[in-house]
């Protein structure tokens, strides 16, 4: 791909679903360098029957370079039960292959996920990062996403006699 040549973004098709299943396996590997708990194999048959919906949905968006795929979105709107004052639009994954990254894949990705949703009625777009994603947290500041909500953890394996104390002392 050329430096100045756009991919092509369109809808996933049902003979993309086997590709895409890869690539998410592919992504769920990289998040566990960055903390994540999502075991990629074991997943494999959940998220191929997860994206097949996004795809009969109209939540998935595939970037193709030279006819092939190179990247990804699966996205919907919120279905909660809470009355909100927002309809929020829900990002659950995008994923451009490596050796295609910094070429504004992601972006014109991004940007048509964000246009699918405007259309479907989103006010408003939510995702996750890993916390320690640098790398990811930087992209979607750059694409002027900021923080709404942290999410925390704590492993219960490595407690220990002092948390106790920390505790009552606040």
């Amino acid at each position: 791909m050329a430096p100045d040549e756009q991919p092509v973004i369109e809808p996933a098709t049902r003979e993309d679903l086997e590709t895409l299943t890869d690539y998410w396996v592919d992504l769920a590997r990289e998040q566990r360098q960055h903390g994540s708990h999502v075991l990629p194999d074991a997943n494999r048959e959940a998220i191929g029957e997860t994206l097949a919906a996004h795809q009969v949905g109209g939540g998935l968006l595939v970037a193709r370079v030279d006819g092939d795929v190179v990247g990804f979105a699966s996205f919907s709107l919120e279905r909660g039960a809470f009355t909100l004052d927002a309809t929020r639009g829900l990002l659950s994954n995008l994923y451009v292959r490596p050796a295609y990254r910094g070429r504004g894949i992601g972006t014109a990705l991004l940007e048509a996920t964000e246009d699918e949703l405007a259309q479907r009625g989103a006010d408003v777009v939510t995702l996750e990062a890993m916390a320690k994603n640098d790398a990811a947290r930087r992209f979607y500041r750059h694409n002027g996403y900021g923080t709404h909500r942290v999410a925390m953890e704590r492993s219960l394996d490595d407690r220990s006699e002092n948390d106790t104390h920390s505790k009552e002392e606040q």
